[in-house]
């Protein structure tokens, strides 16, 4: 009985000590905003939001660089987003672009636009002190004046219609795991959006809506001088076709991305990552973008 105790004692002292590891990672996770501007990974979200403890209003700014290679051109976003006590959050984010130099197809993606992100947690991660209870949250994103793919060609011939604008609802869950390897916590993440944007507007719209799922899995490890490395992998499924391009396949997205923490000090990320986009999306066309670097900094005050 005595080395059964002993067994139990030193079992549920160890799973505290890792569940304490995990959660202590949890703001830094908060902290970071993902392409579009919402509390995320490198392209899909988390169900965590933008507070911060003891905050009523956590303001967060970003800025994002992806490089769509030679074709599409290069993106650049800077991001406003504010968590609103411990459950919502609401963000804006301008996307700048830089054309590409391809004659004949690079026209087809024009100058940036606007995008506003809502998020609620709708149940907080370990929930009424269940540790098997992930987050999970629900949001939206709406893009305005989007002038990319089908939407410049609709612009450009008005009897065809108008696509500026187009939007995502979707439904997150994530959970840290800390108990799978020693001292190396675990993020799980995933979830489902209704959708009619293609490739989150940077290829404009979809011609109709659909439910598009996404995954995301990372790993923190410990730096040096307490810093944080968190190495991640994410899954993003897109609409098939584009809009008024009904041959052209457009393929799952998958991005390969490592955060660093520098300090638990100070609400300061860095991303970095490649991400495959769009490469053959048609026996005569490839779009040179299935091997492509992005950046992203953010700061929380």
């Amino acid at each position: 009985m005595q080395v059964s105790r002993e067994s139990w004692f030193q079992r549920t002292a160890g799973l505290s000590f890792v569940v304490a590891l995990g959660l202590s990672f949890t703001p830094a996770l908060h902290a970071q905003l993902g392409w579009e501007g919402e509390t995320g990974v490198f392209v899909t979200p988390f169900a965590y939001t933008a507070s911060a403890p003891g905050q009523k209003l956590h303001p967060v700014v970003a800025y994002h660089y992806f490089n769509g290679g030679p074709i599409v051109g290069q993106f650049q976003e800077i991001s406003t987003e504010v968590g609103i006590g411990k459950r919502f959050e609401l963000g804006y984010t301008h996307e700048f672009h830089s054309f590409g130099d391809d004659p004949a197809l690079s026209f087809l993606w024009q100058n940036g636009f606007e995008i506003f992100n809502a998020k609620v947690n709708l149940v907080p991660e370990n929930s009424h002190g269940k540790l098997w209870v992930p987050a999970i949250s629900i949001g939206t994103m709406v893009r305005g004046n989007v002038r990319n793919g089908g939407n410049y060609m609709e612009e450009s011939n008005p009897a065809l219609g108008s696509g500026k604008t187009d939007g995502d609802v979707y439904l997150v869950a994530s959970k840290i795991i800390p108990q799978i390897f020693k001292k190396v916590p675990v993020i799980l993440s995933g979830g489902v959006r209704a959708t009619n944007a293609e490739l989150w507007g940077m290829s404009g719209n979809a011609p109709n809506w659909s439910a598009e799922g996404f995954v995301a899995v990372a790993f923190i490890f410990t730096g040096p001088k307490k810093s944080s490395i968190i190495l991640g992998s994410e899954a993003a499924q897109q609409p098939h076709h584009p809009m008024d391009f009904p041959t052209l396949n457009i393929p799952t997205t998958l991005t390969y991305c490592a955060r660093i923490v520098p300090s638990p000090k100070h609400q300061l990320n860095i991303d970095f990552g490649i991400a495959q986009i769009a490469g053959q999306v048609e026996p005569t066309i490839n779009l040179q973008a299935r091997h492509q670097f992005g950046a992203q900094v953010t700061y929380g005050f």
